[in-house]
């Protein structure tokens, strides 16, 4: 008997199955398919549009890296933004500091109530009571909005569907617009292996911005290539003056991580320059 399988490509020739269990829920938003299976090494798994998002076994390499750069680096955050994260993965983490407001603004609110369902280990932060959970989407409520964060993380899929214009200059120069003094942003590039075109322009329209624009690296097992890009923006704070120890229960973050995710492979060293 044939085992069922989820099958992502990462180009025209090349891809990631992985054995399904089950399908737990398969569904069409108002913006996209949202999908979780059961494979038997990475537990539930979360799909959106048929990509990979966050997994059971795995989630905390991609979150990790996304969230704990900064927050060790700024002097004092106390505001946080995070833009998309919808699974809540990234808001797990940032509810491990000690902040006044950590705010998630998702635009698609049955991606919350599925990982409320049926990603459980991501459950209690989605439901805690210092996060702020706004629906909306994320440029308008740059646009509309008028606070200022210490720390903006931008937690998108890729730039398909919704997400579309969170991988804009625009949206960047938005962003900046609503970091206080001292302000850090935060962004996930995508698959360096695979997307150097993106990466290049991300270079291009980041320097524009921001006065510092550092790109580090973090493994992801079920993510195109299995090695993630990310890019840490701000004008004034560097990301190697760390402030404080990270969380002592982390599965992958630590210091040395922080200053060795900044060593770029020479590949991407010239792609970047």
């Amino acid at each position: 008997m044939n085992k069922l399988e989820k099958r992502e490509y990462h180009s025209c020739s090349n891809g990631i199955f992985f054995e399904m269990k089950r399908t737990l829920v398969k569904k069409r938003s108002c913006f996209q398919e949202i999908e979780v299976i059961e494979n038997p090494h990475f537990g539930r798994m979360l799909f959106l549009d048929g990509l990979v998002q966050t997994t059971e076994k795995d989630e905390f390499f991609y979150h990790e890296m996304l969230i704990h750069p900064a927050m060790v680096t700024h002097p004092d955050p106390r505001k946080i933004l995070i833009i998309g994260g919808g699974d809540g993965g990234a808001i797990k983490q940032a509810l491990r500091y000690p902040s006044e407001v950590v705010r998630m603004v998702e635009i698609d609110p049955d991606v919350i109530a599925v990982a409320k369902k049926y990603l459980p280990w991501l459950l209690p932060s989605l439901e805690d009571e210092r996060a702020d959970i706004v629906i909306a989407d994320g440029r308008e409520f740059l646009e509309d909005s008028h606070d200022k964060y210490d720390v903006v993380f931008m937690d998108s899929s890729e730039p398909v569907g919704p997400s579309v214009t969170l991988h804009e200059r625009n949206f960047y120069k938005l962003i900046k617009e609503r970091l206080a003094p001292q302000g850090i942003a935060c962004a996930q590039m995508g698959a360096p292996f695979f997307q150097t075109e993106s990466l290049k322009r991300a270079k291009n329209d980041l320097k524009d911005v921001f006065g510092i624009v550092r790109f580090y690296l973090a493994p992801v097992p079920t993510y195109p290539g299995g090695n993630w890009c990310y890019v840490y923006l701000s004008d004034q704070v560097d990301p190697f003056a760390t402030k404080r120890e990270p969380p002592s229960d982390l599965k992958y973050y630590n210091p040395e991580i922080h200053k060795a995710a900044f060593a770029l492979p020479n590949y991407l060293q010239k792609i970047l320059k």
